[in-house]
């Protein structure tokens, strides 16, 4: 049998923490795996096992204080309620914050976009995000729309599980573009 050889267009980070919303975190870890990206996961610390929402387990290879931006293409954030957590963790503001500052692709989900107020990144950019939270987003500069995914520059957002296959797909269309 013929080996078939891998093809890798670029590493990614997704981040993770406890409550993270299951279906935000699963859809793009394995629907960007799917495209041929190399997914890294990163949590507050490295080998430690986080649980979704519904006790789904992924356990982080990295903290972020292990990972240089640099040798990545994107970063995703999902939501439920991990980003409340990570909000509060300086490595991984600090992480989404490098991966705005380098100009890398960054996606967010749902309760994700608190990552991108917490870093200081969504100032003047179209997004949108959980109904809940939109209210933050217009108060940290945001340009907020409601709609099923957002993109502005290299900055794709979404509202909630149901929009998962348009968040996933314009991810990979602003991936491709770069």
């Amino acid at each position: 049998m013929e080996k078939v050889k891998e093809f890798i267009l670029g590493k990614i980070v997704i981040l993770i923490d406890d409550g993270f919303e299951d279906s935000e975190f699963i859809y793009p870890y394995y629907r960007l795996q799917e495209a041929g990206y190399d997914m890294k996961i990163v949590g507050p610390k490295a080998e430690e096992t986080y649980h979704g929402k519904y006790g789904v387990p992924f356990k982080a290879e990295f903290s972020p204080e292990q990972v240089n931006i640099d040798d990545y293409v994107a970063l995703v954030i999902p939501g439920g309620r991990a980003p409340d957590h990570m909000r509060i963790n300086k490595g991984l503001v600090k992480l989404v914050k490098s991966a705005f500052d380098k100009g890398k692709v960054i996606a967010a989900i749902c309760h994700g976009a608190q990552m991108l107020i917490e870093a200081d990144v969504i100032r003047g950019k179209k997004a949108t995000c959980w109904y809940s939270v939109a209210t933050d987003l217009k108060n940290a500069g945001g340009i907020y729309e409601d709609s099923p995914v957002v993109v502005d520059g290299k900055l794709v957002t979404s509202r909630f599980p149901a929009d998962l296959p348009h968040f996933c797909r314009k991810t990979i269309e602003v991936l491709k573009a770069k």
